[in-house]
């Protein structure tokens, strides 16, 4: 079943990326990376991790134009994977990289 769910998952991120390349106009939105899609055990939600790579103070910004976006991505999507039900989508933004920046800053200057 774990496995169903990771293949799941790799290929909505796959979907996804494609259809926000390809789809979505909005130039606001700028140059997106999904870096992770997480699934519910039921696969009604997809939380979907993205980092934007230029511009880091108006993220908020981008991440609303995205979530306007999302009925379109959603349908484009719901077309494009062989499942009854098209899970929700919600758009986070992914600090893990921030925060991995932070620690290995941290961690250097315990070194000095």
């Amino acid at each position: 079943m774990q496995v169903k769910k990771e293949r799941l998952q790799s290929l909505i991120k796959k979907e996804l990326s494609q259809i926000i390349f390809e789809d979505v106009k909005d130039p606001t939105i700028g140059f997106v990376t999904i870096t992770d899609v997480s699934l519910t055990n039921d696969y009604s939600i997809a939380r979907v991790y993205v980092s934007f790579l230029d511009k880091i103070d108006i993220n908020d910004y981008r991440l609303a134009s995205l979530n306007k976006a999302k009925g379109l991505i959603r349908s484009k999507l719901a077309k494009k994977l062989a499942i009854k039900k098209c899970p929700e989508l919600l758009f986070v933004i992914d600090d893990s990289l921030a925060k991995g920046n932070h620690i290995d800053d941290v961690l250097k200057s315990l070194n000095n």
